[in-house]
This record gives C-alpha cells, structure tokens and sequence, in this order.
C-alpha cells in the first residue's frame, strides 16, 4: 500500500463507515477526479460501433475472414482511423498483434508493418495469410484446388499423430479426429508455401467440427461429449462433419485468392496504392519489445489482453495441439502472455528490464489504482473474491502495461501516433477505468493524450457481477496517444 493509500484509509477509519465502504467512497471520488482530468480527451465517437471494434467486421472482408479470431478488432476500424488520424509513411507496430488484422490493413494501406505475437495460433494465421498474399497465387490455387477434388484424407494412407492435451480429449468424434490425422499426414507432404496454407484451412474449421464453443475464459462442452457426467445440457448445434467443413473453407479461401483484383470493399473510397512488408516478431512483447530500435515506428496500433481473465490458451486449445503445443509449453505460454488470467503468477519486471524501474514508479504513485489493488486485497481477505487470483492478475496487468507503454513511447518517432483498443473492468463492485489509468501512465511516461474514443454502446458486466452489484455499463474505447517530443 502507498503512503497516499494509507493516509486515506487512516482518513475514512475516523468516519462511522466500514472499511468497504470508506474504500469505494474513496475509489468513486478518484475515479471522478481522473475522469474530470481527461474530460476535455474523452469524446463518444457515433461512428465506433461493438461490431467495428471486433471481429465481427471482418466476416465480410477477403482473407480477415478465413480464421474467426474473436478477439480481433476489424480492419475497417484500420480503415477509419487511418483516415481520420493520418500518420506519415513508414513503419506499424502491433505488439500484440493477435491474427494480424492491423498488420494487413495497414499493409494494404502502403505502411510497412511489424506484429509481436506469443501464442502459435497468432502466429501461423499471421505465417500463411502472408503466403497468401505474396507468394504465387496461381500455384497456390492450383494445389488448393487439387486437394478439393481428390480429397487425399479420404484416401487410404498413414496418419499423423498430434497433440491430445488434458483439455482437449475427446474433443472431436472418432472419424473426425482420424479425418485429422490423415489430413495432417497429407498436408506435410506438400511444399512449404501449400502447407501453411493448407495447415490454417484445418485450424480454421476445428472449433466446427469439435463438440466445443470458445467461450470467453474457457472452452465449452456439447453435452453430446460426455465429459460432464450428465450435468451439462449444453448444446452447440450442428457438429459439422469433416469433409463438408474443410471443403467449404478450401472454396472460400481459393475464391478470396482468386478474386485479389476486385477492389476492395471499405467503406470510404480509396486509391490504388503498393503494399507495405508485414513481418512477424515472435514472441512475448515484454521480451522483444526492449531489443527494439528506439524513434523507428511512426505508428503503433494495438489491442492488448484486456484484464478481464481471458484465457487464450485454453480458448485456442486445439488449435494448439495441433501445432504441438504440449502440456509444458502450454503452460509456458500461460505465463508468458500478459497478465490476463488468475493463473499468470507475478513477473519480476525489474530482472526482464532494469529500465522499467520508471514505469512502476509511475504506477506506485497514481492513487486511484493503489487504492483499487488495496480494495481487492482487503476482499481477498475476507474471501469475498470468487478467485484469490484476482488482485495479482489485476496489479500485474497494469504494471506489465505500464512497461509495455513506456517502451512504445521509446521506440515510436517524435510525432509518432499509438491508437490502443481496451475494455474497462469490474470487480468486487467496482469499476476499474482502465482507460483513464491507463491514459494517465502514458502521460505520465511522456505520451500526449488527444483522445480517448468512447463507443456509444457500453460494455455489460458478467451475470455473477450484476447479480451482485447491479447492472452497470462499462466504457469500451480506443486510446489516441501521440509523441510530440
């Protein structure tokens, strides 16, 4: 606890209120002086939509489509932000670069652009989509539509074993995962650039096929599974069979390839421009992000992790036991990734980087957030939280965020733009502005604050929050910050 905590705690203990309660006073009253701080930044934006700022968008859009990364804003909000906040030519950052989304719109906008990406379902939708669009369309189609009309899986031949993690056993019916096995055997057999295309099409049907629904912090089981002894009802719906999925995902893919020519479907009108380079830095961004060069990218476009105990590593499962991802490396990648989740254990930031002593510095000092992390202590405590994990994840997320910040402030030019994707948060009752805590690090780091872009539409709570604590909307924004020296 800091010393402007602890005087403020001191302060309340002389009031007829209990230490909850002096606590959320003391919380809701730095929370409106924060907000008041930025209210001449934070700005409603009509055009900012929940289906612009997520996948949603991109179900419609050549390539963004083939894999449904639910986490990924659209590349029409690339688009739109682009045009409304011009940033001079050279090279984009994404440090969490997820599938790639801001990485390929911003290359169909003539940047050069960089991605940091941890997890291997990131990474090999990022590997093939650039395959797909640089490399030789004709021989990639030519190959793509050999596998249609032969469909080798169904041929008779070896299978290919691949991973079956604690999570993901029994997760698809019998002939399909022999189907799967048949088809990776195939699959490796063909040249580097058919394969890593051929690869992303099986990985982007598997959640189809599977008796499993991504959802949120954890996969979901179809009753039909027979993992939940009886207890569960859950139904997904139609289980796709083998054959008619990946067949449907060859034809959309050889189609987006095919028709490469038509102009593209934005929104506002665009001219004909050459392509930028997209690279991939793999890896956790904490890692990489300090061998970069400094004053080199004029832009950085991101969504991190948002602290709302998402897991991505049980999320992707069996797109990562595909990959090869075992148990070890799972739980290597669980660590590795920003502190999102109950489980990632505390990060000896100082030991990663000496230079990020400023960083938590900054953090030690804004009140708002030392008295949010004292909340959630006293809690956790008295075993009010649902999960004890919870103060550790969240002190985590802003101090490794903190981090991340101050190196983007490093390596982006002066007059270099970071847009940042985000949700606020709730727990135990209280709302966390993310944004505004977020915002006042930059500040603090060096960042001018132009906007903060605040979607019309809020964000809902979960259903144990708001049989709790009621309904309340929470601000879902992006973050326009700017390096002016």
């Amino acid at each position: 606890m800091t010393k402007t905590s602890t005087e403020s705690l001191a302060q309340h203990r002389l009031l007829p209120w209990s230490e909850d309660e002096s606590f959320l006073i003391t919380i809701d009253q730095l929370n409106d002086e924060l907000f008041d701080y930025f209210s001449d930044k934070i700005t409603i934006d009509p055009f900012l939509t929940r289906k612009l700022v997520s996948f949603q968008a991109n179900k419609t859009r050549r390539y963004y489509r083939w894999y449904k990364y639910k986490e990924a804003f659209s590349a029409d909000l690339i688009d739109y932000l682009l045009n409304k906040y011009p940033i001079k030519k050279g090279t984009i950052l994404d440090p969490f670069a997820g599938s790639g989304t801001a990485l390929f719109a911003c290359s169909d906008l003539g940047y050069d652009s960089e991605g940091i990406e941890l997890l291997p379902i990131g990474q090999q939708i990022i590997i093939a989509n650039n395959i797909a669009r640089t490399a030789s369309k004709q021989k990639i189609v030519a190959v793509l539509e050999e596998w249609l009309d032969n469909k080798p899986w169904n041929k008779n031949g070896e299978i290919k074993r691949f991973e079956i993690l604690r999570i993901t056993k029994g997760a698809y019916p019998k002939e399909t995962e022999f189907k799967i096995g048949r088809y990776l055997y195939e699959v490796h057999k063909e040249t580097t650039v058919a394969k890593e295309i051929l690869l992303l099409a099986l990985l982007c049907i598997l959640e189809s096929i599977s008796y499993t629904r991504k959802d949120g912090q954890y996969l979901r089981w179809d009753y039909r599974a027979g993992r939940s002894n009886g207890k569960s009802k859950f139904y997904k719906g139609k289980i796709l069979s083998f054959d008619e999925a990946i067949l449907d995902k060859l034809n959309e893919i050889i189609g987006d390839i095919k028709h490469t020519n038509i102009q593209r479907e934005i929104f506002f009108h665009e001219q004909k421009r050459d392509k930028g380079k997209v690279t991939l830095l793999p890896g956790s961004c904490l890692d990489v992000l300090p061998h970069l060069k400094s004053n080199f990218y004029t832009g950085i476009i991101t969504s991190p992790p948002y602290c709302n105990r998402y897991d991505y590593t049980r999320t992707y499962a069996l797109e990562h036991a595909i990959l090869g991802v075992d148990e070890k490396k799972l739980t290597y990648l669980r660590q590795a990734m920003l502190s999102c989740t109950v489980e990632n254990k505390a990060k000896e930031l100082i030991q990663i980087n000496k230079d990020w002593r400023h960083a938590i510095n900054i953090c030690d000092n804004i009140q708002l957030l030392q008295n949010i992390l004292t909340f959630l202590d006293i809690k956790r405590q008295k075993k009010e939280l649902n999960n004890n994990g919870i103060v550790r994840m969240v002190r985590g997320y802003f101090y490794e965020m903190a981090c991340v910040i101050q190196e983007c402030y490093r390596i982006l030019n002066t007059n270099g733009m970071m847009f940042m994707v985000n949700d606020n948060v709730r727990y135990a009752g209280i709302p966390i502005s993310v944004d505004t805590i977020l915002s006042k690090i930059a500040e603090d780091i060096g960042f001018n604050i132009k906007k903060i872009l605040v979607l019309p539409q809020g964000k809902g709570n979960s259903s144990q929050q708001m049989g709790k604590h009621g309904r309340k909307s929470l601000r879902k924004c992006i973050y326009i910050w700017s390096k002016e020296k």
